[in-house]
């Protein structure tokens, strides 16, 4: 049985897998080739992401620097955009457009892009369910199994770990619509305000482009153990 449920995840999660490898190897080719090309503007990423919030009117925005390597992200909740060393203090092509991403998003927060409120609101109950929904799946199949009159006892636990765990594979495809149009934003901010020519514009996309892969792998990682869950819990109810 093991082997069997083994194949069957590999099945689920291995096109997943592999489409994850290779974005990694993507996004990190892009990000080492681009951190050693500086922008012809000359600006940090920090200074772009300052350039770019001002021009947007987003002036009360604050800018920090944070440990960490891709660590950048936007608190809407502090209202701070945190930056990496090497996003931070670079003048590269790959720091510029990590940079002008993260404001994207502080521009989602300012027009209120639902997909964006929705994703912050799912945060607490997603952190729950990631951690705690296979667990309690795993501990309900294994209670399904011990006799029959623990059986739907075991599967109704089973299924309540199965629908905490949903809520990471609606999570991650929420994700992929929010870090997208943050691209966009930046993209389209980079081309017509920011200063720089199109072939540097075109390697940002190449950066940004390789990034929202490992979004698009996360969110079909995230359905595939979902759907072999679900398999194998409606495998057991028969």
């Amino acid at each position: 049985m093991f082997l069997a449920n083994y194949g069957l995840y590999l099945l689920f999660s291995l096109p997943a897998i592999l489409l994850g490898m290779w974005a990694q190897m993507r996004i990190k080719s892009a990000y080492n080739k681009y951190s050693r090309v500086a922008t012809s503007t000359g600006l940090t990423g920090a200074q772009t992401a300052r350039r770019m919030l001002d021009a947007n009117g987003l002036t009360a925005v604050q800018i920090e620097e944070v440990g960490g390597t891709l660590s950048d992200h936007y608190d809407p909740r502090s209202n701070t955009l945190r930056l990496s060393q090497g996003v931070y203090r670079s003048n590269s092509i790959a720091a510029t457009g990590v940079a002008a991403h993260e404001v994207g998003h502080a521009l989602q927060d300012q027009k209120n892009y639902l997909p964006l409120m929705f994703r912050s609101a799912m945060v607490p109950t997603v952190r729950i369910g990631s951690r705690l929904g296979p667990i309690i799946f795993m501990a309900g199949l294994f209670l399904s199994y011990l006799s029959a009159a623990a059986a739907d006892f075991g599967y109704n636990i089973a299924f309540f770990g199965l629908l905490l765990f949903a809520l990471t594979a609606i999570f991650s495809i929420v994700t992929l619509p929010v870090e997208l149009n943050a691209s966009r934003r930046a993209k389209a901010w980079l081309a017509s305000s920011g200063g720089l020519p199109r072939d540097e514009v075109k390697a940002v996309d190449k950066v940004l482009d390789a990034a929202a892969l490992t979004y698009v792998a996360a969110a079909i990682q995230s359905i595939g153990t979902l759907l072999y869950y679900a398999t194998l819990l409606n495998r057991r109810r028969r």
